[in-house]
């Protein structure tokens, strides 16, 4: 099993920023690959962003450009630097994790972004952006 805690949520006003920062721990396989999911009120979670520890990412058009991700593999953290911040950016962040598994391609990590559900999920942190 595997377990994934949040932090860095909060209010911000537009055009600012904040990061998220999220912390694995239990059994990590070599591959693996963490990120980022959103839920705002009333609409479907969508993904936000992916990284695996090869560090080939993914985005979400929505966020790119505004957003970074980065993990520290030594310390199974990944990160989320979010600019720019849009009130549309307001939702519950999730962190999410997959193991023995990567973005094996540009193809592949498009679809583990928009229609893949890891299997190992934090609890969430609430980002507000306020106009």
């Amino acid at each position: 099993q595997v377990h994934l805690v949040e932090s860095g949520g909060g209010s911000v006003q537009a055009g600012g920023s904040l990061t998220l920062s999220c912390a694995a721990s239990g059994y990590m396989t070599p591959r693996y690959y963490m990120g980022w999911f959103r839920q705002a009120p009333g609409k479907e979670r969508e993904g936000v962003a992916l990284i695996d520890v090869k560090n080939k990412t993914v985005f979400a058009d929505s966020v790119m450009g505004r957003f970074t991700i980065s993990l520290d593999n030594s310390k199974s953290t990944v990160y989320l630097q979010m600019n720019s911040l849009k009130p549309e950016d307001t939702a519950i962040y999730y962190c999410a994790a997959e193991m023995e598994s990567l973005l094996f391609s540009d193809y592949d990590a498009r679809r583990k972004l928009e229609r893949d559900l890891p299997a190992h999920w934090g609890r969430g942190t609430q980002v507000t952006v306020s106009s």
